[in-house]
């Protein structure tokens, strides 16, 4: 026994992490009593009401972590394709006998009131499985073949989740090529999807024209300054080429790919539409709830837009928007300085790890989280089209909680044993 293991079970636990954890659903469950709270009902733990619920939620989170943390290391990655599998499953018993919300056949009834949502669980299910694969003997993300399993195993439950259809879900999946370029993927992967994205806002926004021009003079100016590299030339007048071809595809692609209420709420952020009363109305209201805050909020319990249920599903997706009302700007940036603090607690968790499964699942745990906090938060401020999908330990919901529960802490097992035996 080495005197990392004399050291005992607790003290090899990052415990930092987990008052982070604790910090923010703490927070969620407090502003999940006041955005929907009942005067009938004012007891935090009165569980008739969803903050009844979330106590409870967070109680059995907390029950689940510590059952994972009592777990060999050495199990979690055997059971890696087991829970893939389970979880795949799910998602398609979704497909055929799920429980329709909000438009998104998503959910499995239980009973009770309760119902489960497998997408949430297929996320840490996949990063399991992207970590046994990729920490493999022989295996390169640079490696075609290796680039194509790796990228399978991510795009399986995305295909899934995106026939539900819960394109949330779906585009948190996205977020897992950082975990390859940190694997070694090529960047200019990440510089040519960023390069698409861009190419598709300004295509929406301007006249394919002018951004066709746009390409042709960047691409001259470029040529010129770099003629004598004639493969770079070359390479660079091809990708001027196909980008001025995507360029022309995005409208018919954006008219015919997207259904009429996506693209209405990205007419709206783009600020192609004005509709503050029917697709933008959500947003709208969030925005002026945040706004209302001001510096410092209004007070616990004191958010006008809140009380009055001005904001739907103010305790789940928009929940963001209580914070800010209530907690204003400062208690916003609290919030928003707790998650940054844990997403880099959580990359230097992964850049600590001897085993390189660990190291990959810490990229896959911070990807995710990272992808939703981002989406969240830009979508209760007006900077992306409305997408249902929670904020990380705050919003309502036993699903969320559990799952992103059960994300970490198995991060946090693999670390205290970071110093053990080294596994595949």
């Amino acid at each position: 026994m080495n005197n990392y293991q004399q050291r005992g079970f607790f003290a090899n636990v990052d415990w930092v992490t987990i008052l982070l954890y604790l910090a923010l659903c703490v927070i969620g469950w407090f502003n999940i009593h006041a955005a929907v709270y009942d005067e009938n009902n004012p007891s935090l733990i009165d569980s008739s009401t969803q903050y009844g619920k979330q106590f409870i939620f967070i109680i059995t989170g907390l029950v689940i972590g510590t059952v994972i943390l009592l777990l060999e290391s050495r199990f979690l990655s055997s059971l890696a394709p087991a829970m893939y599998v389970v979880t795949v499953l799910l998602l398609m018993v979704v497909l055929v006998a799920g429980h329709k919300v909000g438009g998104n056949q998503a959910w499995i009834d239980m009973g009770g009131g309760f119902r489960l949502q497998p997408s949430e669980f297929a996320k840490f299910a996949t990063c399991l499985l992207l970590a046994r694969y990729l920490s493999g003997t022989n295996v390169k993300v640079t490696d075609p073949v290796s680039f194509l399993i790796a990228g399978g195993i991510i795009f399986l439950p995305m295909l899934l989740i995106k026939l539900q259809p819960d394109d949330g879900s779906t585009l948190v999946f996205c977020s897992l090529i950082f975990v390859l370029y940190r694997e070694g993927l090529s960047p200019y992967f990440l510089i040519v999807g960023g390069l698409l994205v861009t190419l598709f806002i300004t295509s929406l926004i301007f006249n394919s024209w002018y951004v066709v021009i746009a390409i042709a003079i960047v691409a001259t100016l470029i040529v010129l300054s770099i003629k004598r590299n004639r493969p770079l030339v070359f390479k660079i007048i091809i990708g001027a080429i196909i980008s001025m071809a995507f360029v022309f595809a995005v409208k018919p692609l954006y008219n015919k790919g997207l259904k009429d209420h996506q693209r209405k709420r990205i007419d709206v952020v783009l600020g192609l539409t004005q509709d503050k009363k029917h697709v933008g109305y959500n947003q709208n209201q969030s925005k002026i709830a945040i706004g209302s805050g001001g510096l410092w909020g209004k007070g616990y319990l004191q958010g006008t837009q809140t009380k009055y249920a001005f904001v739907p599903e103010q305790s789940t997706d928009f929940i963001f928007c209580t914070i800010g009302e209530e907690w204003g700007f400062a208690g916003s940036v609290v919030v928003m300085g707790l998650y940054l603090f844990l997403l880099l607690r959580i990359i230097l968790i992964a850049e600590r790890q001897r085993a390189p499964f660990s190291r990959i699942y810490g990229y896959g745990v911070a990807s995710i989280i990272f992808c939703h906090v981002l989406i969240n938060i830009a979508m209760a401020i007006g900077l992306m089209p409305v997408i249902g999908i929670p904020l990380p330990f705050i919003s309502y919901g036993g699903s969320s909680l559990w799952s992103f529960t059960i994300l970490l802490f198995i991060l946090l097992k693999l670390d205290s044993n970071r110093m053990g035996i080294i596994y595949a």
